[in-house]
Order: C-alpha cells, then sequence, then structure tokens
C-alpha cells in the first residue's frame, strides 16, 4: 500500500488472497462484481470498467457497473440501487474506490454517507490520485477493509488502466486468423475468409470490449473493413477506429471514410495517424469527411508505433485492438508491444502461396515468445482459438 506517512488503520487488511475454488459468498458477490464490470469495457474510457455489488444478510441489494463515458462511478450506481438497505451492508467491488475529486465527490464519501460496514476490494488502484487513499479513508471512518480477494483476475480486468497508468500506453491484443498451414491470405495479398461465421462473431464480441480498434493502410486498401461490432443489438458497441496511414492514402469512398461522414463523432469515430510528411490537402479532405487527423514521429521510415500508442493514451484509451496485416501485426510483436493475443485457426489449407500470417517472422514469433503464455485453447464453430496473456 502506498499511503505516504499515513498510519493504516488496523481494520484494514491486505493482500486477502484467496483461492476462485473457494465455496465462500465473499467469492460468489466478487465473481458478480467482475461480472457486472465486464459490462463496461470498451465504453468507460478514460476510466476503468468497474463493477460492484451491495450485500446485506447474504442478498444482493445493490448492483452497479462504471457507466458509459466512465460516470457514473460503479459504486455510487450499487448504492443509489441499493438505497437504504446499504446501512450496514457489505460492499464487493473490484478496483479501490476513488478518494478525490474529479468531475464528481469521491466514491469514499458516497460509501461513509450510505453507512456500508464492510468493503471487499480486488485491489489497490496504482493511480497516483488514489494509491492506497481511498481503503485508508474508508477505514479511518470505522469501515472494515480487505483488499486482495479476486486479485488476479482485477489486473486481467484492468489491464488496460494498469497499463495506461504505469507505461503511457493501452493495454495492447493482436488479433491473428491463420489458416491450417499458417496463411494470413492469399497471393498476391489477396484477402481470404480463413474463419467461420462463429469466428466472427466473436471477433464483433472482442471488439466491442476493447476501446479502440486499430489496423493499417494496407488493410483499409485490401479488405475495405468497417472495424464494427456487428452483433444484433450491439452496433452502439463499435469501439473508436484506428488507423495506421503514413501518407494519407486512405480513399474518400472506403467504409471508414463514409461511416465516418454517416455517424455521429463520438458513436463510432476514425482516428488517422500520419506522419509530417502527408500532404495537407490529404488531410483537410479527411477531416472535411469527419476524420480525426493526427500527425505523429516515424521511425525507420515508418510510423512510431510506441509513439501511436502513446498518443491514444493520451486521448484516453486504454485497450487496444490490433487487427492488420502481416506487416503490421509482426511489428507489433518486433516493438514488444503486445500484451494479449487472440489466435483463431482454420481447419482448411490456403497452399503454399499464401502470405504468412507473419511478415519476415514465423508464427513462433506469437506462439512462442518468452513474454505471452496460452492461457485457453476453445472450439469456436469449425475453428480454434487459442488466447495467450
Amino acid at each position: 500500500m502506498n499511503d505516504g506517512n499515513r498510519n493504516v488503520p488496523a481494520n484494514v487488511v491486505y493482500e486477502r488472497l484467496m483461492s476462485a475454488s473457494d465455496p465462500s459468498a465473499d467469492v460468489r458477490f466478487m465473481d458478480m462484481a467482475f461480472a457486472l464490470g465486464r459490462r463496461g469495457l470498451g465504453r468507460t474510457w478514460p476510466n476503468p470498467a468497474v463493477g460492484a455489488v451491495v450485500v446485506r444478510d447474504d442478498g444482493v441489494v445493490g448492483r452497479g457497473w462504471t457507466q458509459s463515458g466512465g460516470r457514473p462511478h460503479a459504486e455510487t450506481e450499487a448504492l443509489r440501487r441499493a438505497g437504504k438497505a446499504a446501512r450496514g451492508a457489505t460492499l464487493y467491488v473490484t478496483l479501490e474506490p476513488c478518494s478525490h475529486h474529479g468531475r464528481t465527490p469521491p466514491c469514499c464519501d458516497a460509501i461513509v454517507e450510505a453507512s456500508i460496514s464492510r468493503v471487499v476490494s480486488a485491489m489497490v488502484d496504482p493511480n497516483p490520485q488514489v494509491a492506497g487513499a481511498g481503503h485508508w479513508r474508508l477505514a479511518n471512518a470505522g469501515i472494515t477493509v480487505e483488499v486482495g480477494l479476486g486479485a488476479q483476475e482485477a489486473q486481467r480486468m484492468h489491464a488496460g488502466h494498469l497499463r495506461r497508468l504505469r507505461d503511457g500506453r493501452p493495454h495492447v491484443t493482436l488479433k491473428l486468423a491463420v489458416s491450417k498451414d499458417g496463411k494470413a491470405g492469399l497471393a498476391g495479398r489477396r484477402p481470404a475468409d480463413i474463419t467461420g461465421e462463429r469466428a466472427r462473431e466473436r471477433v464483433h464480441l472482442m471488439r466491442a470490449m476493447n476501446d479502440a480498434v486499430l489496423t493499417g493502410i494496407g488493410t483499409v486498401l485490401s479488405d475495405n473493413p468497417q472495424l464494427t461490432c456487428r452483433l444484433p443489438g450491439m452496433s452502439e458497441r463499435s469501439p473508436v477506429r484506428v488507423v495506421l496511414d503514413r501518407m494519407l492514402r486512405i480513399p474518400a469512398d472506403c467504409f471508414l471514410a463514409k461511416s465516418a461522414r454517416n455517424t455521429p463523432a463520438r458513436d463510432t469515430p476514425v482516428w488517422v495517424l500520419t506522419s509530417d510528411a502527408a500532404p495537407e490537402s490529404n488531410e483537410q479532405a479527411l477531416i472535411a469527411s469527419g476524420m480525426n487527423v493526427i500527425r505523429i514521429g516515424t521511425r525507420d521510415g515508418a510510423l512510431d508505433l510506441s509513439a501511436a500508442l502513446k498518443e491514444l493514451a493520451d486521448r484516453g484509451i486504454s485497450r487496444v485492438m490490433v487487427e492488420a496485416g502481416p506487416i503490421l501485426s509482426a511489428a507489433f510483436l518486433r516493438a514488444d508491444l503486445v500484451d494479449a493475443a487472440a489466435l483463431f485457426r482454420s481447419p482448411r489449407d490456403i497452399g503454399a502461396d499464401g502470405i504468412d500470417a507473419l511478415e519476415g517472422l514465423s508464427l513462433d514469433a506469437l506462439t512462442g515468445s518468452p513474454r505471452l503464455a496460452l492461457v485457453t485453447t476453445e472450439t469456436v464453430g469449425d475453428d480454434t482459438m487459442e488466447t495467450f496473456e
């Protein structure tokens, strides 16, 4: 706990770690808080997607999760729904309640005012404005505070928030689809339908759970992607679309340009990251079509990926999904900027003349990476999905 020179009250317990198999009510209710928090993934930036549950006499009296745009916070939502039933209750929350004034008063104040008697918090918020101060204030007000239940899952769910605070960039998930023989497209860099419908639906869900989806100009020119979430009833969950385009070659009639013209900027925005060498006239045309053009630095003749991610983080983005071709995907791996990966494997071959999934790298650069471990393998329709973290 980073509590400065304060003395930690005796009724705050840190590193209360319990296994996921523990049948206790605490584990059940914290799992519920995690499930609620996941509802906000991709919608709450620049704030983390937090879940909270208010429990009294072993019954849930209030549920909450961080709302779109980051406000209201999960704790205040859960307390609002609990009302007077919150008095003497336990609050389960996936991240330390805030203790500082922002656009709204601190959640700690609302918790104390509601007369909550016990708070079970999954982890300390490393935000310097919080960093243990929330737990300290609650305990100092006479509330029993226990920290650490579900800590591993909390770090996974809040990975974007943690990465943005610690490294100044978003958490990056690389998505790849490969044929049985390890190819990502047809000869001549022509696109191919590699995976089936169920796998494509899973990718749409992944988009909805990220703040932004990032691709390169090569993919835009060859595939003309939409990069939206097109699951039934979930179009509003589409992420920010980000294109790396060093010379602003993005066509005015592509899907991304058309959607930028026809939808409100906050709904499905398109951000184009380019270099200082790109023509000013091209920039003005893209701006007129509703896109946001952002100039960043270059490295070795290409856009600087670290600078690109820092720019996104500065704008509040904490979770990015990279859906790109072999060149850009390989560049992210070479730059050691991949934090997680979803590898979809098709049972069909493309053939020796197909293009490799990673330009200049074998697929082992991902599957055998010392930084990434295979954590799950599952069947998705006719395809297989491997998840690395």
